[in-house]
């Protein structure tokens, strides 16, 4: 029989931990916001960090109104609950699971916040892949119909209890819901929206167009590893078990041993490509480790991890070469961190946990895919009809801080005394 004297104790436990583990995830927002900012040219800096900001606040409103009800709308998800929070109804948000060891011990309320937190990572993907030519009012309004409806709906066929969680498709965290999903709306974004100016020339030529700070890019990284660890490590949901407390520290452990090969992969490929240690490969490395990781950073030994990790070091950089020879322009990288090691990480799920299958991880990839890039592909059409999608030629000239907000970042570089 459960020790019901212990239930106060491990709620309190397990919806602190929840909640901290919330605000490493909303932490990795910053590190977005650097990252993209140190890899865009200086004339669009404000615009990135505007964007980063705002995005946040969008999402994190649009599911507050539609995104929960739509994702956990299953009876085993949260109609009530999602209800609860917009009404203020006490009853309806923390109601807590009971019956048996594996009850979630948890405020209601801080699984509404880590949800938001992962619903704002997802659109954050998109922002840095249409950079520098992109009006800041299309994206936004993007960002109301992403967070607001196409991320929940295929978050739901997962995580609410929809037809790819029957189908047994696994996906820990998100390298699929949440990675995957963000890649793959940025790409119908960039394909609808056409690559920078001069990024590619006449005769197949592709033009290097560097970052204005790599050291705030580097910060980025950081940022985005350590956030990380909340983002991988609250999906095991509650620590207050000693199988849960195991595990947690295995998902920890794994996390930080997949970015480490990230790295060491993506420095080794860039040298024998380049001749070169090229920082921005060896960072996007780093990231791509963590998203490979990210459906499965539980089962895999830490060997296993550190090889997943540096599978996706290597691919994050042929596929970023790759796209540039398809002159598909994404300034930071994006599509190929999240979407193509998005998908080797979800395949990767089969190769060490036994419960996992090709198959199944394979259709959750497709229907991924299908879903956010016919829906994007939608929404940015008709975004592009009524608004417009692009900055004029002159506009992206000066730079999308002048046109979209009206100041520059550096001001002191510019102005003349």
């Amino acid at each position: 029989m459960e020790n019901t004297a212990l239930i106060p104790v491990q709620y309190g436990l397990d919806t602190f931990y929840f909640v901290i583990c919330g605000a490493l995830v909303m932490w990795m927002a910053a590190g977005f916001a650097m990252l993209e900012a140190g890899l865009v040219r200086s004339k669009n800096t404000i615009e990135i960090l505007t964007k980063n900001i705002t995005l946040f606040a969008v999402a994190s409103v649009m599911y507050l109104l539609v995104g929960y009800f739509i994702m956990y709308s299953s009876p085993a998800g949260g109609i009530l609950p999602s209800l609860g929070f917009l009404i203020g109804d006490e009853h309806a948000v923390d109601v807590v699971a009971a019956g048996g060891e594996d009850a979630p011990y948890y405020s209601a309320r801080a699984d509404f916040f880590f949800q938001i937190v992962f619903a704002a990572t997802c659109m954050s993907i998109v922002s840095g892949a249409v950079a520098e030519r992109m009006k800041l009012w299309s994206f936004l309004a993007f960002a109301v119909v992403m967070t607001g409806f196409i991320y929940p709906v295929q978050g739901f066929w997962k995580w609410g209890g929809g037809f790819l969680d029957e189908a047994g498709f696994l996906d820990f965290a998100g390298s699929g819901v949440v990675h995957l999903a963000g890649a793959t709306a940025a790409l119908a974004g960039v394909l609808l929206l056409g690559a920078r100016k001069g990024k590619y020339g006449p005769n197949g030529q592709v033009n290097a167009i560097p970052g204005a700070n790599l050291p705030l890019v580097t910060l980025g990284t950081f940022i985005l590893w350590m956030g990380w660890f909340g983002f991988n490590g609250g999906s095991q949901l509650r620590m207050t078990t000693i199988e849960d407390a195991n595990a947690v520290a295995q998902v920890f452990t794994n996390t930080n041993m997949a970015a480490a090969g990230g790295v060491i992969a993506a420095l080794i490929v860039s040298r024998l490509l380049f001749g070169k240690s090229d920082l921005t490969m060896i960072l996007n490395g780093a990231l791509a480790g963590l998203v490979a990781i990210t459906a499965e950073p539980l089962t895999p030994s830490a060997l296993q991890a550190t090889l997943i990790g540096a599978v996706g070091g290597v691919l994050v950089v042929f596929s970023i070469l790759g796209l540039d020879k398809l002159r598909i322009d994404d300034p930071v990288g994006a599509i190929s961190v999240h979407g193509v090691v998005g998908i080797w990480g979800v395949l990767a799920v089969a190769l060490t946990n036994p419960d996992a299958s090709f198959g199944a991880q394979l259709l959750g990839v497709v229907c991924i895919f299908a879903w956010v890039f016919i829906a994007s592909l939608i929404a940015w059409g008709v975004i592009k009809v009524v608004m417009g999608v692009r900055v004029t030629e002159e506009e992206e000239y000066e730079g999308v801080d002048l046109a979209e907000c009206g100041m520059e970042a550096y001001p002191e570089f510019t102005n003349k005394r």
